[in-house]
């Protein structure tokens, strides 16, 4: 009989390392992965796994795609007019025909509507005309435009030789809503990422400077925070608002607009990176810098600010849609955007009568998008919330 170390009294067995482990070489490699993966990794693996984020990703990718191309999208201008569809409600689009009976394929098209008016309501009413058909074409010649200001083209998505395909009905003065959903859409969501850049830069330099350097310089600029926080918002951007000149023009009208929605949202975050600072700039690492004979700007951007740059990142994450909702909050009360630049909140300006939505609730479609995208934002930023946090359960 063979005697192996395993028989004799005292011996250890030799295993396999990974069978004494308990381990597989693949899952030792995920987890060796895991340990040198950078953070910016580990907060992707992470975001990934919230699947609300996931989803809301490229939405919001999508949003911003239709925004970049909206003039190529859009069927017409913004000011395009058809006066014999005033108040037309939306334009089902129909794939099949009846033709003696029988069901017959002809590819995408709408049905011409007739207006006639109500004897009992004294309302414009449409139907229907099912003798008459406009065939929606795909990458054909329309209104003439210029791409990103630059490109002068008359090509679109979509449109109909035969009759105006309104997808989304019409307004008083017999405007495509649809279009000018897509065209509005440039402000809304622009207005939102620009805001919000600017009240990073200044939370970040006013926070860092009140956090780092502390003494006449922090009070001065807490105190100029406790200031603003302490005026109502709303009555604020309306006096500013008020204030601009109505001769403007909409580009001017834009970036005044933008200035003022960011003269009160970076006080939030420069109380938080003051906080943050006045923890950290006391630290061995940051004495160590200081005797080693760094700046005082290489100390905050280089050793400081990245220790809660996952932080910042949620909270432009979320300050985005509250950007988006305070111009059209001001847009809707006629303070925002004036026309003929078009958001949506300059749509919403339209149904701010009862008796207009209930007879065209058509003009509420803007909101739909305006929800979309606060929740879209939102979800993006709890995904990534969850994400960078070291402590999340997720």
């Amino acid at each position: 009989m063979d005697i192996t170390d395993a028989n004799l009294p005292g011996k250890k067995t030799r295993r396999d390392p990974d069978k004494f482990t308990g381990v597989s070489q693949e899952e030792q490699r995920k987890k060796e992965r895991y340990y040198y993966a950078s953070q910016s990794k580990l907060i992707w693996w992470r975001f990934r796994q919230h699947r609300l984020a996931m989803t809301s990703l490229p939405i919001l990718g999508l949003f911003y795609l239709v925004a970049i191309f909206s003039d190529f999208i859009a069927p017409y201008s913004t000011v395009k007019d058809f006066p014999q569809y005033l108040h037309a409600p939306p334009l089902g689009v129909h794939f099949f025909s009846r033709d003696a009976g029988s069901l017959k394929f002809e590819g995408p098209f709408v049905y011409d509507i007739k207006g006639k008016m109500d004897i009992n309501t004294l309302q414009r009413v449409y139907e229907e005309d099912l003798s008459k058909k406009h065939h929606i074409k795909f990458f054909t010649k329309g209104d003439d435009y210029k791409l990103w200001g630059l490109i002068r083209t008359n090509i679109h998505l979509f449109a109909s030789d035969e009759g105006p395909v309104l997808l989304f009905g019409t307004d008083r003065l017999g405007r495509d809503l649809f279009s000018r959903i897509i065209h509005g859409s440039r402000i809304s969501l622009s207005i939102g990422l620009v805001g919000v850049f600017i009240s990073f830069i200044l939370g970040l330099i006013l926070g860092g400077i009140s956090g780092f350097f502390g003494g006449l310089a922090d009070n001065i600029i807490q105190r100029s925070i406790d200031l603003l926080m302490s005026i109502p918002r709303i009555p604020l951007w309306m006096t500013l608002a008020a204030a601009l000149p109505r001769d403007w023009s909409s580009i001017n009208t834009y970036f005044a607009i933008t200035l003022i929605l960011s003269t009160m949202g970076w006080t939030g975050l420069a109380r938080v990176i003051r906080g943050k600072l006045l923890s950290l700039r006391e630290e061995d690492f940051t004495v160590a810098a200081k005797v080693a004979g760094a700046s005082d700007a290489r100390i905050i951007s280089k050793h400081l600010l990245p220790l809660f740059f996952s932080y910042i990142v949620v909270s432009l994450t979320i300050s985005i849609p509250q950007m988006i909702l305070s111009e059209t909050a001001l847009s809707f009360l006629g303070l925002g955007i004036q026309p003929p630049a078009v958001s949506w909140g300059t749509l919403l300006k339209d149904a701010q009568k009862i008796a207009s939505v209930a007879l065209q609730p058509w003009l509420l479609i803007p909101t739909i998008f305006v929800i979309i995208t606060v929740l879209v934002f939102n979800f993006v930023g709890d995904g990534l919330r969850d994400a960078a946090d070291p402590y999340s359960t997720r």
